[in-house]
């Protein structure tokens, strides 16, 4: 039998005992360090990954009465690009790609330079300095990677949305950034079907008067651009806390906040994540099926400051087969694999024989987000991938990166994840405002985090910041989440905190209703909502399928595995379950909605994956 491998996270708590001289005999103590010598431990992270600022930082970690205020390693220069670059290496592709229509390819670090060149040059003669604004709407594919590459290295700060978004809801999020430049694809394929995206363009051209110059990325997709050296691109230096993009929150509990983050926060933040807790190494292969609208886009970009390729997938889930993203992990051989919790549900319920019959003993993790994944289906993957670390993470747009998640030498239990995040001071509180462990409460960071938006666009006093992080307990922030703290030292995730289902004094998250639901396998899907004013206390489950239920044994099952107080009042057969283009679903919108608040004040449908399915409900009960 061949030794186990040592982790990067190893080699860390390694370093800290050679440099540092730290000792942490286990990752409890390892995590308590983090949080109560922040300075330390983040200066440690610099270190380790050899991150050389162009300018040296002052101080790490200047904390003031409130948590924004914070200040990070001042004084200090960087450029996130230049960071990537430097892992530029002949022995291994830069990218993979593969979409529904062509083979795979793979994009050499040669290439990528003179795609980025290419990409550099048309911004420059544009304009396009440190701070100014540029937007894609745009696939995940290759040359959007170039485009980003290209703008932050001038120091100019990005933003983007999948053209699954229509014209509002893209209006709406970047008419809030005043961008010069417009990176946009015309066209691409989802599902079998051509998506013409030529109307849309002209459109947000017109409603967005400050783009003064728009790129078609399907004239770049090829990737023969003439042969560029680094030195040959610009790389400006910014400043530690200058911003490197604007992300949106998905918009179901409210309008979407526009999320300014940090360059040198997001730089460290990712190596952290990506490195330690899910044991990103030189050489990997790192894939997480995402859009470029969804947080996950950037944090998975950041697996290239980890030395490890990148790939990229463009199209359905399950088209043209219903193992598409296995097949394309095969074919790429990738390493780490990642994607929505909802699509690893799905794929469970009945494997494919491709997945039952390949070996993909070279998966080394299958990380899960989104939504929280139920034991059953961890089990399950478990089961089917015995080599492959099951990780779960939870965190969010708000800060790009996990409070929860990974850690690659503890073990797995089902339902749970495995740990609180270096760095991330998490616990779960009481509506009290006390710690609490092996009871639900709400979850929340009670020490400044490295990678908290460093703003809200168009929030100079901040008072939307403190109204969406600090109006429940004023000190510390609140995520929102409804999660338990183990014994294990693990974490639950029930579901967002206002979705929980509150009956008699009792709360229980959703995700619980839905795992009980997970036995009944004619069920396509469900969602669940508590009607909850003066006149009315409804509990009503509404379920998709398209096989008659027996709404009688329902209620019975969940009487029985999760509470007699949260058996459904009302259940209701829909055709669909609505969810936002990222994969979440849409509790929040729905129960306003059935509360009877407009459509408009609730979500945009723009936002939505299937704005049908709201429109059900809207029929439904109107």
């Amino acid at each position: 039998m061949q030794p186990k491998t040592i982790s990067r996270l190893q080699d860390y708590t390694d370093f800290l005992q050679q440099s540092y001289s730290l000792h942490f005999p286990d990752y409890d103590s390892l995590h308590r360090w983090s949080i109560a010598e922040q300075g330390v431990f983040w200066e440690s992270i610099a270190r380790f990954f050899n991150v050389d600022f162009d300018t040296p930082f002052q101080e790490v970690f200047v904390p003031e009465t409130h948590f924004w205020e914070t200040k990070w390693f001042t004084g200090a220069t960087l450029n996130y690009a230049q960071y990537i670059f430097k892992n530029a290496s002949t022995e291994r592709p830069a990218l993979v790609f593969q979409n529904e229509i062509d083979k795979l390819i793979e994009i050499s670090w040669a290439q990528l330079i003179a795609k980025t060149y290419r990409f550099q040059k048309v911004l420059i003669s544009q304009g396009v300095t440190k701070g100014d604004a540029v937007v894609c709407f745009g696939t995940n594919s290759p040359e959007t990677v170039a485009a980003f590459l290209a703008t932050n290295a001038l120091g100019a700060v990005w933003s983007s949305c999948s053209p699954d978004f229509g014209t509002a809801a893209v209006c709406d999020r970047f008419s809030q950034l005043q961008p010069k430049v417009l990176f946009a694809h015309r066209a691409y394929q989802y599902n079998g079907k051509q998506q013409d995206c030529k109307e849309r363009i002209v459109a947000i051209q017109n409603q967005i008067p400050s783009i003064t110059h728009t790129i078609h990325l399907d004239a770049h997709a090829v990737f023969d651009d003439a042969t560029a050296q680094i030195d040959q691109l610009q790389f400006v230096s910014v400043s530690f806390s200058d911003p490197i993009w604007v992300l949106f929150s998905s918009g179901t509990t409210g309008k979407p906040k526009a999320l300014v983050h940090g360059t040198g926060h997001m730089l460290l933040e990712h190596l952290k994540a990506l490195a330690l807790h899910q044991n990103v190494c030189e050489g990997d292969r790192y894939f997480w099926y995402s859009t470029t609208g969804w947080m996950m886009w950037n944090y998975a970009l950041s697996s290239l400051l980890c030395g490890a390729t990148l790939c990229l997938y463009q199209g359905a889930p399950n088209y043209p087969e219903e193992d598409a993203l296995w097949r394309f992990a095969k074919a790429a051989k990738i390493n780490h694999f990642g994607g929505g919790a909802v699509y690893f549900q799905k794929q469970m319920e009945q494997p494919t024989a491709f997945v039952q019959s390949t070996d993909f003993s070279f998966l080394k993790s299958m990380g899960s987000t989104g939504s929280p994944m139920s034991a059953e289906v961890c089990q399950k993957l478990q089961i089917q991938f015995p080599k492959t670390q099951i990780i779960s993470l939870s965190g969010g747009s708000d800060v790009c990166t996990a409070f929860v998640g990974g850690h690659p030498d503890l073990p797995i239990i089902p339902g749970e994840i495995q740990c609180k995040m270096l760095g991330a001071a998490v616990e779960v509180w009481s509506a009290e405002g006390k710690a609490v462990v092996e009871t639900p409460g709400e979850l929340v960071l009670t020490a400044p985090l490295l990678s908290m938006p460093i703003y809200l666009l168009n929030d100079p006093d901040f008072l939307r910041y403190k109204q969406s992080y600090f109006s429940m307990f004023g000190c510390v922030w609140s995520h929102g989440d409804w999660a338990m703290e183990t014994k294990n030292g693990g974490i639950v995730i029930y579901g967002r905190s206002d979705a929980t289902l509150n009956r008699f004094g009792v709360r229980i998250g959703t995700a619980e209703i839905y795992a009980a639901l997970v036995q009944f396998h004619e069920l396509e899907d469900a969602l669940m909502v508590h009607l909850l004013n003066d006149n009315k206390d409804e509990l009503i489950l509404f379920v998709q399928s398209n096989k008659q239920l027996d709404f009688k044994e329902i209620k019975g099952h969940i009487r029985k595995t999760c509470s007699p107080r949260h058996v459904p009042d009302k259940i209701y057969s829909t055709p669909e379950i609505p969810y936002t283009i990222s994969g979440k679903k849409v509790e929040i919108p729905v129960k306003r909605l059935l509360q009877g608040e407009e459509l408009e004040d609730v979500i945009s449908l723009d936002a939505l994956r299937n704005p049908n399915a709201m429109h059900w409900f809207l029929k439904q009960f109107d």
